[in-house]
Parts: C-alpha cells; structure tokens; sequence
C-alpha cells in the first residue's frame, strides 16, 4: 500500500521551510505552536462545510461576522467580506468601484508601487490604470494624485504600506483629495494593517480616516491564519453591495455570490477565526512589536555591510535592501546557500534590483543569524563578482521575438540561450535567470514568465 504522507513528505523536501523563521518572503510565522495548531484543527474541522450558501450552513454566517466585527474594531468600516486573500480583496474593492459609479471607459489611479493586484482588477473588469510617480522615500505624491484625478476616476488607491519597500503612502492627504473630487479611495494595507494598529509610531491608514472608503488586509500575514484568509472592508454597507454578485435569470438555484468563488470550504475562514480568538489583540500587538524590532535589528545589520543598502523608508515589518558594488541576485544565492531565504525584486527604472525580507513573529529569534549569513554572503558575492551573461545568452534573447513565442520555441530558447541554474561550485542558482529577466523590458518579463509557468505546468 501505498504511503500518500510519506510521498507529500518526500515532495515537500525541496520546499523552502514555513516555520522556523530562515524564510523571510511568502510565509508568515508567529512562532507559536498553539496557534499553528489551533488554526489547522480549525480548517480541518469545517474542511467540507460549503460556505455557497449562508443559510444551509449558518456557522459561516457566525464565523464571517465575528471575523469581519474583530476586524472592523480594530480597523474601523462598517462592514465587510471574508475573501481567499488579498488579491481577491482587491479585485472585489475594484469592482465596487466601478459598479457604485456610472462612468463610461472608467480609471483607477495608482501610486506605481501599488500591488499587481490593482493591474490584474483594471485588466479583468476593464478600467485604465492612470499610475502617479511615488517620491525619493516611496511614497505616492498627493499633487500627482490630485493631477491624476478626472471625471473618469472611479477610484484611487493608497498602499499602506507598499510591498517592494514597506513604505507608507500619505493616506489622509490622498483620501481627502480623493473625496474633493467625489471619488472612492482604497487602502491596500494586505500586508500591514495588523501591524500597523500596534506599532506606537503608526501614521493613521485606515478606515476612521477621512475620504477612505474600503481597506484590505490579510488575515493569512500578520495575523497568522493559515493561507486562504483575508478581509476587505468597508465604511458603508450600500459600497459592500456592489462588491457582490447576484443572479435569478436561470431555471436553478439563486445565485448570490459574495466574493469571486461560488463553492468553498469554510476551512480558512474557521481558521482565521480560530486564530484571531487564540491570539488575541493583546497576542498580536506583542507579535507585531516582535517583528517591528526584528526589522530595526535587519536594517542595523544591513548598515554595517559594505556593498548593501536599505532602500526607501520601512514603517513596518518588511525591507528592501539594494547592493552596490554588489550583485545581489549572486546574494540571494549565496544567502540561500547559508540557511536563508531573501526575495529578489527586479528593477524598474530608475530603482535597482533588491532583495525583500518581511521580518514576522518569529523574527526576533533568527534575526541575529540573518545578518551573519548575510554578511557572509555579501563577501561571496563581492568574491564571485557580478552576473555576466554570455554572448550565446545575450544572441539567443535578443533573437527571439518575446512576446511571440510559444511553449516550444520557450524550450529551444533554453536550450539555446545557455542559461545556466548553477553557480561556478555547482550550487543551484538562479542569480543568471535573474539577471536575464532583469535586463529585458517589461512586457518580455512578463511573457517568459507566463511561458515558464505554462511548461512548469505540463504534465
């Protein structure tokens, strides 16, 4: 017979690890095995519970309440909706929108640190991204976003903070300029907003301020949940309305469909709830000081390092750190290779590539180690010098049309570019792919990207 757990064990070996605090991008550990217990139990314990319709299964009625009335304490609003993270968050906000004004070829005005999110919203629900500059710290320029603004504006947007650099736009002044015009504004504060309510220094964000309309924020980051969990608020009920879908023109069943997904198990949402009750506001201000200190800890280390850099201003839990002299997608390689995980971030414009680390929970316990491995690892890098792409991969890219190609002529690319996954001691590394991907414009990062997947994913 055959051993299902020992198999998802053997596929999991090359898995970065999710608790223990080395991977510092993609999960969030508050270091407690409670609440990693009291979560999973919970997701098991309502697995098969539908959460399609609310009154064939009134424990999502009660669970998504007490969810959304602990979220609305903490962060103001007057409703909200249990979604599967924070993307669907967003998308749903989008939608509100759009559908609360009747504007014919309608905008989203963006700060061009916003999350892809908003992007993927406008593409799907058919809105023009109008993007605004962000200042030399990363914030979003409120003049920009004044300038922005048109009759066709159904929404503006604030990050709080943005991901690539954990910077916080200057919400009071965008939402008052938005509500001036007659517009919605959104705060994306996914990654931050159960940080932010507990840090002594916090600049005010969220839905008690002026002008701001709806906010999301994940309850699978800092609040700990297990993934599939997030919360998108509102500061009136007649906005969450448009946010859903309804429909009685068939011969079957009424559809009311509160989020993007129809059928679902209520298992995250039994979650989030489990570990929000386990916690507590009290548990969480500790974890979110815990990661706070754990970031100042990071960014004292990063200073110390000849080659690296803090870019833009942290004002929470999440770094991004630039190289000079430096390569650091070698960095990232060489970090890996001592224990720890870092995020590459490819360049746009005038901002460098960085590496982006989101301290958490856990943090305080590793923080120490980070920062020796990643001195270390910068000395390595220093001593292996930069990527340099061969001219066989510089004549293979630069033959192919990009943005044409298929699944095959991706596979042939490979083959002929030459790129190589190891570095000079036959370590995996991904520095070469990087630096590919980092040197193309962005429409043909996106394709081979979408290529890559596509061949990732073929039987």
């Amino acid at each position: 017979m055959r051993d299902l757990f020992a198999e998802l064990t053997a596929l999991r070996a090359a898995d970065l690890p999710v608790r223990g605090g080395t991977t510092w991008a993609y999960v969030y550990d508050s270091g407690s095995d409670s609440a990693h217990e009291v979560g999973a139990r919970a997701y098991a314990e309502m697995l098969d519970v539908n959460g399609l319709d609310p009154t064939a299964f009134p424990s999502v009625v009660a669970l998504e309440n007490s969810v959304v009335r602990t979220a609305t304490g903490l962060l103001g609003g007057a409703a909200g909706i249990f979604t599967s993270g924070g993307t669907e968050s967003c998308l749903l906000a989008v939608k509100a929108a759009r559908d609360a004004r009747d504007v014919r070829d309608p905008e989203i005005v963006l700060p061009v640190t916003a999350h892809p999110a908003f992007h993927k919203a406008a593409h799907y629900f058919g809105l023009t991204v109008v993007p605004v500059p962000v200042d030399a710290d990363f914030r979003a320029v409120p003049a920009a976003v004044a300038d922005a603004i048109t009759d066709r504006t159904v929404l503006v947007v604030a990050s709080a903070p943005s991901y690539p650099t954990g910077t916080v736009d200057p919400v009071p002044e965008i939402a008052a300029l938005a509500a001036a015009r007659g517009v919605l504004c959104h705060v994306d504060a996914c990654i931050g907003g159960w940080v932010l309510p507990f840090l002594p220094d916090a600049p005010p964000f969220d839905l008690r301020v002026p002008g701001v309309t709806s906010l999301s924020v994940d309850l699978h980051k800092y609040a700990y949940a297990p993934k599939g969990a997030s919360v998108l608020l509102f500061a009136d009920r007649a906005l969450r309305r448009k946010a859903w879908f309804a429909y009685a023109g068939w011969p079957g069943y009424p559809v009311l469909n509160p989020t993007t997904q129809s059928a679902k198990t209520a298992g995250p949402l039994a979650a989030a709830w489990a570990v929000l009750e386990h916690v507590g506001l009290d548990g969480y201000r500790t974890l979110a000081l815990d990661a706070r200190s754990a970031l100042h800890t990071l960014v004292k280390g990063v200073s110390s390092i000849d080659g690296l850099a803090v870019l833009g201003v942290p004002d929470t839990t999440l770094l991004a750190v630039a190289g000079s002299g430096v390569d650091v997608f070698v960095v990232a390689d060489e970090l890996r290779h001592r224990g720890f995980y870092a995020q590459v971030q490819l360049s746009l414009g005038d901002v460098p590539p960085t590496l982006h680390f989101s301290s958490h929970g856990v943090s305080p316990a590793t923080v120490d180690d980070l920062v020796t491995a990643l001195a270390a690892a910068t000395d390595a890098a220093r001593e292996r010098g930069p990527v340099v792409l061969s001219a066989q991969t510089a004549d293979a890219l630069g033959a192919a049309d990009l943005t044409t190609l298929d699944e095959d002529g991706f596979v042939r690319l490979l083959a002929a570019s030459g790129l190589s996954l190891a570095d000079p001691a036959g370590r995996p590394s991904m520095a070469a792919v990087n630096k590919a991907l980092d040197g193309l414009p962005v429409p043909s990062r996106e394709a081979l990207l979408t290529l890559f997947l596509s061949v990732l994913l073929t039987p």
